[in-house]
């Protein structure tokens, strides 16, 4: 009789599954490294698209532009000779209509101003101009008036002689703002914003003529 052929034990039932699991080890890893390097892509595109949206709102919103004051029309009242010389029984005027441009996306907010009037460099009217709000991308106009004094006018030295011959008078005018620009409450500039103007009274046509302006700016 044929020796029966002795049969061989299976393997733990453990083993077989660690044997499995083994195998699968390498896709895991690899399905794992995908999944890392999907996730790392993701978080470093979220971190360009906002570095870029800080950049374009640094550049474009969150940026600040100088605000900018004109003097658009000035006219002067009762500034009238006699005799050969400047009235001093009349209160002499000078109206000047001012404007703040605001080049920027949020309110330029300012608090009184002063317009300071000088003749051959005597400070002869002073006026508070009114504290305001240019709002975003707009301008405000103001009505600034200005009493000067006639007898300082007639302090400045070769003044009338000046006026007699050539009948002119030329005068130069100071106006400064003091601000600020908020944006998102996040960012706060201060800004001073000045502007200077010379220009010459005609005593015949009694308006102004060559008025220079320019603008300066301060933080």
């Amino acid at each position: 009789m044929a020796e029966t052929e002795q049969a061989k034990p299976l393997a733990p039932a453990a083993l077989r599954i660690r044997s499995v699991e083994e195998e699968n080890m390498p896709t895991l890893s690899k399905t794992h490294r995908r999944n890392c390097i999907k996730c790392c892509g993701c978080i470093t595109a979220i971190l360009l698209i906002l570095a870029t949206t800080v950049v374009v709102l640094v550049l474009t919103v969150f940026q600040v532009d100088d605000p900018v004051i004109k003097m658009n029309k000035v006219s002067v009242q009762r500034l009238e000779l006699a005799n050969g010389t400047l009235r001093t029984d009349v209160n002499v005027t000078l109206l000047a209509d001012v404007s703040v441009k605001n080049p920027n996306a949020a309110a330029f907010k300012f608090k009184n101003g002063t317009t300071t009037v000088y003749c051959g460099g005597v400070m002869v009217g002073e006026a508070n101009t009114p504290p305001g709000k240019a709002k975003a991308r707009r301008t405000l106009h103001m009505n600034v008036t200005v009493d000067l004094i006639p007898k300082k006018l007639l302090s400045v030295p070769s003044l009338m002689s000046d006026v007699v011959s050539v009948r002119k008078l030329t005068m130069s005018s100071n106006t400064v703002i003091g601000g600020k620009v908020r944006i998102l409450q996040i960012i706060k500039k201060y800004l001073v914003v000045r502007v200077n103007c010379t220009m010459t009274y005609n005593f015949t046509s009694q308006a102004i003529q060559g008025g220079n302006c320019k603008p300066h700016l301060s933080m």
